[in-house]
């Protein structure tokens, strides 16, 4: 397993993630602009379902941004154990403990990328390879650590 290419796609989805919720954030302060209106109360209420969603917008742009500079800190060497930046395959999956986006597709086999706030990596975090763990009443058992 090449880590270093999977923290390469993982940094490429985060960019396009800051940049998909920049754009958005800029279309619709450019639309709230547009919708001048004398009507009173109803303007009042669009405009802040307006900045509501700005707002909404604005978290989740600062969420990936953190998660950004976590993932800018990970180093692709070789772990031993359970941590963040390492590979982990176990019996259930394999799992590249990094910014939770989901999963991507790497050399035809799926990789679930989680956040090592998530129960999962909690669960696992420190083990070492033939370990086993417990998360939702299955058990799992580590077969690699890259």
């Amino acid at each position: 397993m090449n880590k270093e290419e999977i923290l390469n796609i993982i940094k490429t989805k985060l960019s396009e993630r800051i940049q998909k919720f920049e754009n958005l954030i800029a279309e619709t302060r450019a639309a709230n602009n547009e919708t001048k209106s004398s009507m009173g109360d109803k303007y009042e209420t669009s405009r802040e379902m307006v900045q509501q969603e700005i707002n909404n917008l604005q978290r989740q742009l600062n969420e990936t941004l953190n998660q950004q500079v976590l993932v800018q800190k990970i180093s692709p060497e070789k772990s031993s154990k359970v941590q963040n930046g390492a590979l982990v395959k176990t019996d259930k999956g394999l799992f590249y403990i990094a910014a939770s986006i989901g999963e991507i597709v790497f050399e035809n086999q799926k990789v679930m990328t989680v956040s090592v706030e998530s129960p999962l990596v909690k669960a696992m975090f420190g083990k070492k390879i033939a370990e086993k763990f417990m998360i939702n009443n299955n058990h799992q058992t580590i077969e690699n650590i890259w």
